[in-house]
């Protein structure tokens, strides 16, 4: 093999040109003889090359350069100046040759590495691909004369040796050194050919062979045109190879996801998030028996078992996670701190609990109420002489505040139950007796008008037993207070009994954190916009704080307390009215505060969202086929009463709605039908909205304002308004009963025997009857019965005694009828009479 390299390395030596400058700036390529220029150039035997001539200095003796100053002019500083630049760059020319000679000793050594690197390489595949069958009939060396070295002829010699029956086939890989091998039998175009046919022309990129030839090229033999794949080039395809080989016997291991599902998600978002295609979660699907497209939503049970099909790991959420941590109960037990107890005053109307709530407060909040009732619920806080705060809640006591009550037996510490001595447990009082037992929360009875001649507290402590109510003197559990509000009688000794009560069960909250508290009521102020009564039940409320609040957010820009004084923070149980709202809160609802707007916004719209849901989903169950169909045709259509309602504050708003409610309920064959209600006075959008629907506009303690009131006028709209609640619900009881229809009912007078019938010219049958029941009378209704069967009715048209027409005939006498166009009576039929009467039908 050392023998076949060296034989090789001498053929190409011998092939080597010489360099030479001819004539006139030429450069000569000379080999063995003049055949060898042709096959290097390609057929060209010269290459013009532009040549620069090298500057050389001579030396000069003094008397040659002292000529040369006479002649040219030039002082010997400026010639001295002249040689030097001279002498730099002769240095310059023999830097650059230098840099040249070194660059192709580098080439040479890289050129030499990578031919050894792929003669290795070939030798080494050539060894694990030995087959059993395989032999060689080349010889191991043949021997070349120098005569048969390219570029030398001899007579009797062939030009090629054709080795092609003793050569095995090369692979793809062994172009490159076949080719070599082949050099000395193989003239230069021939290979050229044989190249352009094996390996694809790479006529682009930064590795591109031109179709000029340089002079740095033949400088470094690199005068190759096509050369096949680099040795990087190959190793990097094998291993590509390997690799898809070794993926084919070796699956790659399934990649698990954690996927989060929601209430609804597409088919196509659940493919993305298990990186899975859409065709195959389709088909997933089909299996299931759900067809669905990939813009199509599917319910979080389906995408569950679809996920766990494919192997992945699920994950639940709901859009209800943004209102996760609003209210924290996790407060430790060493962050809390006594608080003021709250105190819910409930009972019966007109027993005293405005005026109780005066008497403490010592001031006059019953004159102001409209009717002498209390229409709105109040908060207020006292304070004692030793510093201690209570804070009360003023509930309504009529029938129509039922869910007032409710909202202030929620957020209440303690119930005072306040029942008149004079009057006793009435329905109210049992009502508010149900909103403490359902808040569970400790309850003192208050016996009021105590100093009234007809007070008996007695009857009222033995009222009570029947509700499991068992006050201390009769051996129960339940403080009893005897008090008059009027005179100021035992306020001090409820009083105690409150603190008594707060010290037993210690009413403790954490200020240091968020506020979190419950809306008592709400209204829409000119000149402020929407306005909240907060009760602060934990954490500090100050002003500036981001809240929610229901469907409504926004930030505290005011706070009062009950007296109008601006506040800039609120502890707990502390009671203020808040302005920032940006539309106006229901009664009831909870406040948070949270830490930014954005979120606030987020959860203010899920609250949204999910009310329209749940109202249209109330609204779909109520229109279904099956309540079509199960209708019934005959009915008579139901009246129906369109409202719109306005009110100072969403209370009294609340309260007219759910006494309409009970209306419909109590009473058959009309509907009141609320359009709107907010809390406000009438606009003109009202207005607007009830001239098109034909509603009732109802303003409870509000006024419409000018442009409104000119819109109504013109467009004849009702608007009516009402200080007191019950004013305004027996007023509507009173227009449904204007709509209302009739009742009709039948009353019975009298039957009557046929005896003979009797046909009369020009006047037809008559029948000769005897009234057997009763009496008859003309033009009252009647019936002709036959075997029991109605056969007719209709009216009678005549009624005669004998030969004179009278109004009626009593029990016993016999008188002649005739039915108003009806011929066909006979013997033995009964007339059966009667009127029909038309009641008129009341709202209870």
């Amino acid at each position: 093999m050392a023998d076949t390299n060296d034989k090789k390395d001498d053929k190409k030596e011998a092939a080597k040109k010489t360099l030479s400058l001819g004539g006139k700036g030429t450069l000569s390529l000379k080999g063995g003889s003049g055949a060898s220029d042709s096959a290097a150039s390609g057929g060209r035997s010269t290459v013009a090359v532009e040549v620069r001539r090298r500057r050389t200095t001579q030396e000069t003796s003094p008397s040659s350069r002292q000529k040369s100053s006479q002649s040219d002019g030039l002082t010997d500083a400026e010639r001295q100046k002249r040689m030097e630049v001279l002498e730099r760059a002769r240095k310059q020319d023999e830097e650059r040759l230098r840099i040249q000679e070194e660059m192709k000793a580098r080439n040479a050594a890289e050129n030499q590495k990578a031919k050894e690197e792929q003669e290795a390489q070939k030798s080494q595949e050539a060894q694990e691909e030995t087959a059993p069958t395989e032999t060689s009939d080349v010889p191991e060396a043949i021997s070349l004369s120098p005569t048969m070295v390219p570029g030398t002829r001899r007579e009797g010699l062939p030009d090629r040796i054709d080795l092609s029956h003793h050569r095995k086939p090369k692979s793809r890989d062994d172009s490159d050194d076949s080719s070599e091998s082949d050099s000395g039998s193989v003239s230069y175009r021939e290979r050229m050919k044989r190249a352009e046919q094996k390996k694809p022309r790479r006529t682009t990129g930064d590795n591109a062979r031109t179709g000029k030839l340089t002079v740095t090229q033949v400088l470094n033999q690199d005068y190759e045109r096509d050369r096949g794949p680099s040795l990087a080039a190959q190793r990097r395809a094998r291993e590509k190879e390997r690799m898809r080989a070794q993926g084919d016997q070796e699956p790659k291991k399934k990649q698990v996801r954690d996927v989060v599902i929601p209430e609804a998600i597409t088919v196509q978002d659940l493919a993305n998030r298990m990186a899975e295609r859409v065709a195959d979660v389709t088909k997933a699907l089909m299996k299931l028996g759900v067809i669905a497209t990939p813009t199509q939503p599917i319910d979080a049970d389906t995408a569950e078992l679809v996920v766990t099909e494919y192997g992945h790991n699920f994950k639940r959420v709901t859009e209800a996670d943004v209102e996760e941590g609003l209210d924290s109960d996790n407060d430790p037990v060493e962050s809390l701190k006594p608080r003021a107890p709250v105190v819910t005053i409930m009972g019966h109307v007109d027993h005293g609990k405005t005026s109780l709530l005066d008497a403490l407060r010592q001031s006059d909040v019953v004159g102001g109420e409209a009717g002498g009732i209390t229409q709105h619920i109040g908060a207020y806080q006292i304070k004692r002489k030793d510093g201690q705060k209570i804070t009360f809640l003023d509930t309504p006591g009529h029938a129509a505040f039922t869910q007032m009550r409710a909202r202030g037996a929620n957020v209440t510490d303690i119930v005072i139950l306040v029942v008149a001595a004079n009057d006793g447990v009435m329905p109210q009082t049992i009502e508010a007796l149900s909103h403490a037992k359902a808040a569970g929360v400790p309850m003192i009875v208050a016996v009021n008008k105590i100093d009234l001649p007809e007070a008996d507290s007695t009857r009222v402590k033995n009222e009570l037993l029947q509700h499991e109510i068992i006050t201390e003197d009769l051996g129960g559990e339940t403080m009893c207070v005897e008090v008059s509000a009027k005179n100021k009688i035992g306020l001090d000794d409820l009083i105690d009994s409150i603190m008594l009560q707060a010290e037993i069960n210690e009413y403790k909250a954490n200020p240091n954190r968020s506020a979190v508290g419950s809306v008592i009521e709400s209204k829409m102020e000119t000149g402020k916009g929407s306005v909240a009564t907060v009760l602060v039940q934990k954490g500090t409320l100050e002003v500036g704080d981001i809240f929610v609040c229901g469907t409504e957010f926004g930030k505290v820009r005011a706070m009062m307390n009950e007296r109008g004084e601006r506040l800039k923070k609120a502890t707990p149980s502390q009671p203020v009215e808040i302005l920032g709202f940006n539309g106006t809160p229901d009664a009831g609802d909870g406040f948070y505060v949270v830490d930014s707007e954005a979120r606030a916004r987020e959860i203010a719209e899920y609250r949204v969202r999910r009310n329209r849901d749940q109202n249209a989903a109330t609204l779909s169950k109520s229109r279904t086929i099956d309540n079509l169909f199960s209708a019934d045709p005959n009915a008579a259509p139901v009246k129906e009463l369109p409202i719109i309602i306005k009110g100072d504050v969403h209370g009294s708003v609340e309260a007219l709605q759910g006494s309409f409610a009970k209306i419909e309920e109590e009473n058959e064959g009309f509907v009141i039908r609320v359009l709107h209600a907010a809390a406000g006075g009438i606009n003109e959008t009202d207005v607007s909205l009830a001239q098109s629907t034909g509603a009732l506009i109802i303003g409870f303690n509000v006024r419409a304002n000018a442009q409104a009131r000119d819109l109504a006028e013109k467009e004849k709209v009702d608007i009516r308004y009402y200080s007191i609640i019950y004013n305004a619900i027996d007023d509507v009881k009173n227009i449904l009963t204007g709509l209302l229809d009739p009742t009709i009912r039948e009353e019975f007078i009298g039957n009557a025997l046929i005896k003979e019938v009797f046909n009369i010219t020009k006047v037809g049958k008559i029948a000769g009857c005897v009234v057997t029941e009763g009496f008859v009378k003309r033009g009252a209704k009647v019936r002709l019965l036959r075997d029991d069967v109605v056969i007719h009715e209709g009216t009678l048209k005549t009624l005669k005694r004998f030969k004179d027409e009278v109004k009626d005939v009593k029990e016993g006498t016999e008188c002649g009828m005739a039915f108003e166009r009806y011929d066909d009576i006979k013997e033995g039929d009964i007339i059966e009479c009667f009127d029909v009467i038309s009641e008129e039908r009341k709202v209870s």
